[in-house]
């Protein structure tokens, strides 16, 4: 099924890229993927290491969130902002807004587990439930989001060069290839839900929101505030998924000598700071900017990759360069310890 969004010049130029992905969307993602058995390469360690943590009453969490369709969105908001402060906002819904939406969900869906039958009697319902829906995030999302991070920068960098070389089009052309056609001025959605249709965005454009989780198919809300918005896969030409255990490198080296010059060598050294200055660098671009030889480049950019400091992704036949959070840490420290008035703060974009 295809839903349909149709583009004026105002909506292109309206249309924007999240600044990373939404950690309770992700969640809600999570949720769902956890409950399949697919993408057994990209996800099977992160199954199996998730559900070794996953208490039963946190798998109260799968009756309201489906493998497909509906959930009841209103437990996790697609809003920037930490997990706890989005949780806060939550607890504090009016009894009378938490029935619409549970009764909004049970028209939409026809599921009424047993325990959400006390939504009225219980006044300690709602925060029971953000409490389960907290302790999956623990369980399940939060051990992994450096991980998500450093794909999601490395994807970011992939995204503001499609649009610094082509503008608007060329970043919509390359969202999810499979899934998602620009057709001008119209940008075509295949539906895992079956929804199709037209909606016709009036000048207040699209936002873009990353994911790892929802590699497959696009979500989207037509009725967000300020702008409606659909999800894009992160990790597309190559990239890895969630194979590799939780990361702990970042804390790891907090520690680490203070010369980062002598942790690292000078040249490598350099070659950090410059992926850091500026994410995205190609592997030419790296070594014109370090002073260096394209295969030096490569060589330090590979050892640094293994180390965890720096992430790649390959767009086409050029291979991008991004800081991980580790590398950053690293830097902060390194920056820190040499006695600035002030650390750099550096971050991944």
């Amino acid at each position: 099924m295809t839903l349909r969004i149709h583009f004026t010049a105002d909506d292109l130029a309206r249309t924007r890229v999240a600044q990373g992905p939404r950690p309770l969307l992700e969640l809600d993602i999570a949720l769902r993927v956890l409950q399949e058995n697919f993408h057994h390469a990209r996800f099977d360690v992160w199954r199996r290491e998730s559900f070794g943590r996953l208490d039963p009453r946190t798998r109260m969490a799968f009756d309201v969130v489906p493998t497909k369709g509906w959930s009841l969105d209103f437990l996790l908001p697609v809003e920037p902002g930490s997990p706890q402060e989005l949780w806060e906002k939550v607890r504090a819904t009016p009894p009378r807004l938490v029935r619409r939406h549970v009764e909004q969900w049970v028209d939409r869906t026809g599921r009424v587990p047993e325990w959400l039958r006390h939504t009225d009697s219980d006044p300690r319902f709602l925060h029971s439930l953000v409490d389960v829906f907290e302790d999956a995030h623990a369980q399940i999302v939060a051990p992994y989001w450096p991980r998500i991070e450093q794909l999601a920068g490395a994807d970011r960098a992939i995204r503001m060069r499609h649009l610094a070389e082509g503008g608007v089009e060329r970043l919509l052309q390359g969202l999810h290839p499979r899934r998602v056609r620009w057709n001008p001025p119209v940008l075509e959605l295949t539906m895992i839900s079956g929804h199709e249709g037209d909606l016709h965005l009036d000048g207040r454009g699209l936002l873009l929101i990353p994911t790892l989780f929802g590699s497959e198919h696009p979500l989207f809300d037509d009725g967000a505030e300020p702008q409606p918005w659909i999800s894009f896969p992160i990790g597309q030409d190559g990239m890895p998924g969630l194979a590799l255990p939780a990361m702990s490198t970042a804390g790891a080296l907090t520690t680490a000598p203070r010369s980062l010059s002598a942790l690292l060598g000078r040249t490598r050294a350099t070659v950090l700071c410059a992926i850091a200055e500026q994410p995205g660098l190609t592997t030419s671009q790296l070594a014109a900017r370090a002073g260096i030889s394209a295969a030096s480049a490569s060589e330090h950019a590979t050892v640094l990759r293994s180390a965890g400091l720096i992430s790649t992704a390959r767009d086409r036949n050029a291979v991008l360069h991004s800081p991980a959070p580790a590398g950053l840490g690293l830097l902060n420290a390194s920056t820190a310890d040499a006695g600035a008035a002030e650390p750099v703060r550096l971050r991944v974009v």
